[in-house]
């Protein structure tokens, strides 16, 4: 059970200890506060915190702002951002977390093969879109999914570079297994699978959970990210089963994120069928399924349910143990960029789901909010 504390803080308008502003929080009662002599102008705000949260991650699923291959006409015009509208939700966390739905290269590289190039889903980012990312506040990109590779090692190396280059931490690669960033004094790791080339593999259990349990030992706070599972419409249900779609494995998503947690994990962040999943709580970890089409340009299908996603706002206690999650539902329409949902369909989805495939699930649904009792 979460344990609640009356936060009693004092608040001084321009009033200065030494040579600091007068900001003076106080877990005291309200006979004790009448003792308290208040500066000029001060004045005392109660609100109920929970005293455990100490950190939030925002957490988003795939994104491809729009690709210059085979032509022009699938980037937004005038460099739109289409990021803009959901830009203050997405800084509201103390991290952001999303999915880099393919590489980020100008020009040129080895296209992967490709009968009919008007038809072929190949998606090339010019960098110019990264700023975009930048600016809505992205820590954290996975790049373990089936489109990296869509214009080879020269895509592969490029994305890196530039990710680099622009201070993002990103992970999901062979070559780039995991990194960490420092967040309210936490050292938070993170590291990403797929079961494409050239990625960490989804299915290989022993390299997940040696770099997890490596993470555990060097991190306050772990989150681990898959792109896995069968995609479309019509498969919006998660298997504790290996789903097999156009042949390849696409991994037993469940069975994953349970081994994940067990190796050390804290937050699993699943995307890749391109539809939202259900969510589940284990040993008092958040795992979300999949979060669906966040940000997708042009080369999507919007249409129904692929148009609806949720954005995750997880609060977490300093040990990585989930208190609550806060669903925010977003639409994308035309072309695609995401806004806001006022019908909030994507919270009845997930919900729906939730329901159906985990009917054992300790989450509850209510006013936007996931709530549950810890153990």
């Amino acid at each position: 059970m979460i344990k609640k504390n009356l936060l009693k803080i004092i608040l001084s308008a321009g009033a200065l200890v030494g040579s600091g502003l007068f900001i003076f929080p106080l877990l005291i009662s309200k006979a004790e506060i009448k003792n308290i002599p208040l500066r000029e102008n001060a004045e005392i705000i109660e609100t109920e915190i929970e005293q455990d949260s100490i950190i939030t991650l925002i957490a988003v699923g795939d994104m491809m702002l729009g690709t210059n291959y085979p032509n022009a006409t699938h980037l937004p015009p005038n460099d739109y951002d289409l990021l803009g509208p959901l830009q203050e939700l997405l800084k509201s966390g103390d991290m952001t977390f999303g999915n880099l739905e393919g590489t980020v290269l100008n020009e040129g590289g080895e296209i992967k093969s490709c009968g009919d190039p008007t038809k072929c889903y190949a998606f090339r980012q010019p960098e110019s879109v990264l700023k975009h990312v930048k600016n809505a506040g992205f820590d954290f990109l996975s790049i373990a999914n089936n489109h990296m590779g869509d214009f080879g090692e020269t895509g592969r190396k490029n994305t890196q570079k530039v990710l680099r280059e622009m201070g993002f931490r990103y992970a999901g690669l062979e070559s780039c297994p995991w990194d960490t960033l420092t967040v309210n004094g936490l050292l938070v790791g993170f590291t990403a699978y797929a079961p494409n080339s050239g990625c960490l593999q989804i299915n290989d259990y022993s390299i997940m959970e040696e770099i997890v349990k490596k993470l555990d030992k060097m991190c306050d706070i772990v989150i681990v990210s898959f792109h896995g599972g069968a995609e479309g419409s019509g498969k919006t249900h998660t298997l504790n089963s290996h789903e097999i779609f156009y042949g390849e494995d696409r991994g037993n998503v469940v069975e994953f994120s349970r081994k994940a947690v067990d190796a050390g994990a804290d937050v699993i962040l699943g995307h890749g069928p391109h539809v939202s999943r259900a969510c589940d709580v284990y040993k008092n970890r958040f795992i979300t399924y999949s979060m669906g089409n966040f940000c997708t340009y042009s080369r999507f299908n919007l249409s129904g349910i692929s148009g609806i996603a949720p954005v995750y706002k997880i609060y977490l206690t300093k040990n990585g143990e989930l208190i609550k999650t806060e669903l925010i539902s977003i639409q994308q329409l035309g072309e695609g960029g995401p806004i806001l949902d006022k019908e909030n369909r994507a919270f009845a989805e997930v919900k729906k789901l939730t329901e159906s495939d985990f009917p054992k699930s300790k989450l509850r649904f209510e006013n936007g909010f996931l709530t549950y009792e810890r153990d």
